[in-house]
């Protein structure tokens, strides 16, 4: 059985290795899989040694019996989590910064200033959203899909979602400024331009609105619209479900492309 699963895990890994980028999503699913199906052998070993049940209790199912982790550390059961933060006032922040500053508490004065910028990206995601349609291809937005994440100080890596769905039919935006986006595109635009070459065309070059983007089909996954957002930035659309490639591309032109590179202070 252990040689089985570790032959298993090294074909994965070799084949991610050696995948091309348009496959690098389904194979890390893949590898998740597969990662997951090791812990429960293991869990199951660890199980049949000392008596422990899949419930986290004992073999005989002692609903009294608190759940443990594998190392045996209680796993947390209760909870409610975080709840959302206030957006920082943003000529509060700046206040604050000048008057640290001004007494020399440099470390009060950059926490001020650092969450002077979250709140401008904040504000910033929170207005192209509302700049969004309302309703794309027949497809209602999901309010509570909505998301604006800044995950770094100074306008490093903002990114704005946006799910549209009806039934089994979904269509996503996301809006993303990172740098390390850059050397990605280049990465996707020169294999776009390999696979154009090929005899199954599964990814190949487009313009949107005269913008430079890229369209990939996976059976699987539906269509993906990668498309370039100034010099740093880049705006994915993924489709679930559409017909054909017109019908994509007919829910992609409904968006406001100049509008979006405008709020997000690209050109």
């Amino acid at each position: 059985m252990k040689q089985k699963l570790l032959f298993v895990l090294l074909l994965c890994i070799g084949v991610i290795m050696q995948a091309p980028l348009h496959a690098q999503g389904f194979l890390k699913k893949l590898k998740d899989k597969v990662e997951k199906k090791a812990e429960d052998v293991l869990d199951k070993k660890i199980a049949d040694k000392t008596g422990t049940g899949s419930n986290g209790g004992t073999a005989n199912g002692n609903p009294n019996t608190m759940p443990t982790t594998r190392n045996g550390r209680p796993m947390n059961t209760a909870g409610e989590g975080l709840k959302n933060s206030t957006v920082p006032d943003v000529l509060q922040q700046i206040t604050d910064a000048d008057l640290a500053y001004s007494k020399q508490q440099f470390g009060e004065a950059r926490f001020s200033i650092q969450q002077a910028l979250l709140g401008v990206e904040l504000q910033i995601g929170k207005q192209l959203l509302a700049s969004l349609p309302l309703e794309v291809a027949g497809l209602p937005k999901d309010s509570a899909e909505d998301r604006v994440m800044s995950t770094r100080y100074g306008w490093a890596n903002l990114s704005i979602q946006r799910v549209y769905q009806k039934d089994d039919q979904q269509l996503s935006i996301l809006i993303g400024n990172n740098s390390m986006y850059a050397g990605a595109l280049d990465m996707y635009f020169g294999f776009a331009a390999t696979q154009s070459n090929g005899e199954t065309q599964n990814t190949k070059q487009i313009r949107v609105k005269g913008n430079k983007a890229i369209i990939q089909f996976e059976e699987r996954e539906g269509y993906t619209v990668l498309m370039q957002l100034g010099t740093s930035g880049m705006i994915t659309f993924k489709g679930i479900n559409f017909n054909n490639e017109k019908d994509m591309m007919d829910a992609v032109q409904q968006f406001d492309i100049d509008s979006i590179k405008k709020t997000m202070g690209e050109q």
